[in-house]
């Protein structure tokens, strides 16, 4: 069986949800290979356990002090040694910086922001905003893929991988930008974004008021999302904002509170399994694709909706 890699994500010792993610796309091809950048990759190994992994191979190095150029030239390095059918890579903006560094070196098709890859490697994409299906595979090299995520279900299994190392070194040309610190952004007690099942979003409707919006995401255990209007004009931070220019996310349920629409909004969310819609015009383009539409105003909408569902968990 031929080994698919993956890359797990990982910040703080903690691995991502993606990673589950990728580490059962990659069982349904062949034989689910994590790789690890880490300079201790033994708590980050520990938490593979629960998904379908085959093999493990950790990587030592001063990954976190040259960040992407320097993870994309161990990869290389390892994929050239390993032949693997197919090389996973979360969807992420590190991740498809890494992914596109990767396919460069190694002479390899690329493919990003997959919402589906199946045992023959071919995937499957939502391009245009949403509005047009693309089946495609890589013919020449090793196929490097990035995955949205969300777009599969992790698959929770009990493994005992096998584990080796890999050593790879890193060029200077890497080494031209050490990072001297870094700070993640505060999550607070709210999911990520692009992982969250459950993304409440607010737009120009809100007129820079957010508190609606954070309360149902709140009583949902949402993450909250923002239009590219609303963080242009200062209302919510930029790293919330999906859409074109922003993040894409797939959640199961994605509600849009005031928000109209825009095909640069939409092509960031329009995967989202169902969509809930909320807005004062009958006409806003965003209703033409919400499987559940409230034409009303949010300030009145939002709050009652979140009475009801803090009552039924009550």
């Amino acid at each position: 069986m031929s080994e698919v890699l993956f890359l797990v994500d990982h910040l703080g010792g903690k691995i991502s949800k993606a990673t589950g993610e990728l580490a059962t796309y990659a069982k349904s091809i062949g034989e689910s290979v994590a790789v690890v950048f880490a300079q201790n990759a033994d708590e980050i190994k520990s938490q593979l356990n629960t998904f379908p992994v085959d093999k493990v191979i950790t990587v030592a190095g001063e990954w976190d002090k040259y960040g992407a150029p320097a993870i994309a030239d161990g990869l290389a390095q390892l994929i050239t040694a390993k032949s693997p059918a197919a090389v996973l890579i979360t969807s992420s903006a590190n991740g498809k910086e890494i992914a596109g560094r990767v396919a460069v070196f190694c002479g390899s098709g690329i493919i990003t922001d997959a919402v589906n890859v199946d045992k023959d490697l071919i995937t499957t994409q939502s391009v245009f905003g949403g509005s047009t299906t693309v089946h495609s595979t890589v013919t020449k090299g090793v196929p490097i893929i990035t995955l949205r995520a969300n777009s599969i279900e992790a698959v929770s299994a009990t493994s005992s991988p096998t584990v080796e190392t890999f050593a790879a070194t890193i060029s200077e040309a890497a080494k031209l930008a050490p990072i001297s610190s870094s700070t993640p952004v505060g999550k607070g007690v709210r999911p990520d974004l692009t992982e969250a099942s459950i993304v409440v979003s607010g737009g120009r409707g809100t007129n820079g008021d957010f508190k609606p919006v954070e309360a149902l995401a709140d009583a949902l255990g949402a993450a909250v999302g923002a239009s590219r209007a609303a963080t242009d004009a200062g209302w919510y931070p930029h790293s919330h904002q999906v859409g074109q220019t922003g993040k894409t996310v797939s959640p199961q349920l994605y509600v849009a509170a005031g928000i109209s629409g825009a095909i640069q909004h939409r092509a960031g969310m329009q995967t989202s399994k169902t969509i809930v819609a909320i807005n004062k015009d009958p006409e806003a383009p965003i209703l033409e694709i919400a499987d559940f539409a409230v034409v009303g105003d949010l300030f009145n909408v939002l709050p009652q909706a979140t009475a009801q569902i803090v009552a039924r968990k009550a």
